[in-house]
């Protein structure tokens, strides 16, 4: 398929996109497995004719197979195929989804609660403003699901991107308007040309980066595939939305040989260009020269990996253990099911095959050789609990995620009152939290400047480079103790930190708390 790639000349070409996209292909089956063992989907079952003729169905019965089943051991029967699942003609299966509620609580502790964005701008007034601009640049971008969606999709397939879209002529006009502009009325008019702008969330799998051959570490361009449904009559619907201009620019241009129900729009990303193509016929362009020649993209390695673009996923090494605890446990519930009811071998004793077993039932025979033996029933296999508590402690440890993060406490861990015995039994997790935070914060903290930067030469919110930094103020993920926060604000203010500050960490100011 071939693209219009002038404004890309030394950057982009027909072979360094191709290279871009196949490695996205590669990629592709792996980060679908990665996805449905985090997600475990339902699919319904394939349904199968009648077993010789009997009227009974081939299988356990249930409508739906899991995608954790794909890993089960040959012995369990047929494995999932695309879309339907055959019936498994033999035993049935157990799926606890362990993979799942970990990276949970790991999304849990790195944005379960608001994230405050401070300015490191000097000047008190400018500051504000720049707070303010940059939380509903946040907001309208979604917000704290937004930041959830945003570290989920970086702990499952290990990494992640940002990117900022922007209106530029919008942000200009904006900008021209200001400028006669009285002060009262700058700071509305300021964010509501934020609207122009919105940070969006780049899974691997749609994301194709083409990066320096010289170093794995800078992107020259970066490339966004999706594929569009055209059978509805929008044939925009998978096309950046939010941009409802340039999506009924697309339609309306729409050559004949784009008229098919399904195809794929693809997004080119330069510092300076930004083009869109349709089935390889390009349809909206964009020259942002607002971001001082910046790519408009911030990546982020879940756990930084050496010498790789990609980073580190929480669900992968997992998937091992995982699949060997749901064989124990599937093995484990088809013991107890042949052996839950006890059976019994009855010698000498006449009619006992009529005679209903069950409480207050009398046997008797004048067979002096006649004997009732009983067998079956649920005996206890000590080394199969211990296999299985040793596969939980192996999650645990590679995870980094023990019970106690989801509630369940299995031990003892000292004075459940105690801050400190619970940082201690959650030390593997806080630490990794923390690591966490600088990689996505900083992320974070890139769009934030983008944002600035991009407002700053449309003429909408002039600032200074040193006026362009921020600091995230992260909440601390383990459960508040009140009174230890009343300390701890008390000494504040003897130190001197402003009141409005410390009542607003207590939720008490009336300033904001953060992105919600």
């Amino acid at each position: 398929m071939a693209y219009q790639l002038d404004a890309f000349e030394g950057v982009v070409d027909e072979g360094v996109l191709t290279t871009a996209m196949a490695m996205t292909d590669r990629w592709r089956p792996l980060f679908d497995r990665l996805w449905a063992y985090y997600r475990n989907p339902l699919a319904p079952m394939r349904v199968m004719s009648a077993a010789g003729g009997t009227g009974q169905m081939v299988g356990s019965g249930r409508w739906y197979g899991q995608a954790q089943e794909a890993g089960l051991p040959v012995r369990f029967g047929p494995r999932p195929v695309e879309g339907l699942l055959e019936p498994r003609a033999v035993r049935e299966v157990v799926i606890e989804n362990d993979i799942g509620w970990r990276v949970q609580a790991m999304v849990d502790f790195v944005f379960g609660k608001p994230v405050l964005i401070r300015s490191t701008a000097e000047d008190q007034a400018k500051r504000k403003v720049i707070e303010s601009v940059l939380d509903r640049l946040w907001e309208n971008s979604g917000g704290i699901a937004l930041l959830q969606d945003f570290a989920t999709l970086g702990h499952v397939y290990g990494h992640v991107d940002l990117v900022l879209r922007m209106d530029d002529k919008q942000l200009v006009q904006a900008g021209e308007s200001l400028r006669g502009s009285e002060a009262g009325e700058v700071v509305d008019a300021i964010l509501r040309a934020v609207a122009a702008m919105r940070v969006e969330v780049v899974e691997p799998t749609r994301g194709a980066p083409v990066l320096d051959e010289r170093d794995y570490r800078t992107m020259k361009a970066y490339v966004i595939r999706a594929s569009v449904d055209r059978s509805s009559g929008d044939k925009a619907s998978g096309f950046a939305g939010w941009l409802g201009d340039i999506a009924r620019a697309v339609v309306g241009t729409r050559s004949a040989h784009a008229q098919r129900e399904s195809g794929e729009l693809l997004e080119i990303i330069t510092s300076d260009a930004w083009h869109v193509y349709d089935d390889g016929e390009l349809v909206w362009q964009s020259t942002h020269a607002l971001t001082d020649g910046k790519l408009p993209v911030a990546h982020v390695q879940n756990i930084s990996q050496p010498f790789s673009y990609t980073g580190v996923s929480e669900v992968e090494p997992l998937i091992p253990l995982q699949d060997e605890l749901n064989a124990r446990l599937s093995d484990r519930a088809h013991r107890v099911t042949m052996q839950s009811f006890k059976m019994y071998l009855a010698k000498g004793v006449e009619g006992f095959e009529k005679v209903a077993v069950g409480p207050g039932q009398v046997w008797y025979t004048d067979n002096m050789n006649a004997s009732v033996e009983a067998f079956g029933g649920d005996a206890n296999s000590p080394s199969e609990h211990e296999h299985i508590r040793e596969i939980r402690e192996a999650m645990d440890k590679i995870s980094g995620v023990p019970p106690l993060s989801g509630g369940v406490v299995q031990g003892r861990i000292g004075n459940l009152t105690s801050a400190n015995a619970l940082r201690i039994t959650l030390m593997g997790l806080l630490a990794k939290t923390q690591r966490k935070r600088v990689a996505y914060g900083r992320a974070m903290e890139q769009m934030c400047e983008l944002a600035l930067t991009a407002l700053s030469n449309a003429g909408v919110l002039v600032t200074e480079g040193n006026e362009r930094g921020v600091a995230l103020h992260w909440p601390d993920p383990l459960p508040e103790d009140q009174d230890a926060m009343i300390r701890a604000a008390e000494t504040k203010l003897r130190l001197g930190v402003p009141s409005e500050r410390v009542l607003g960490e207590l939720g008490y100011g009336s300033g904001d708390m953060g992105i919600a």
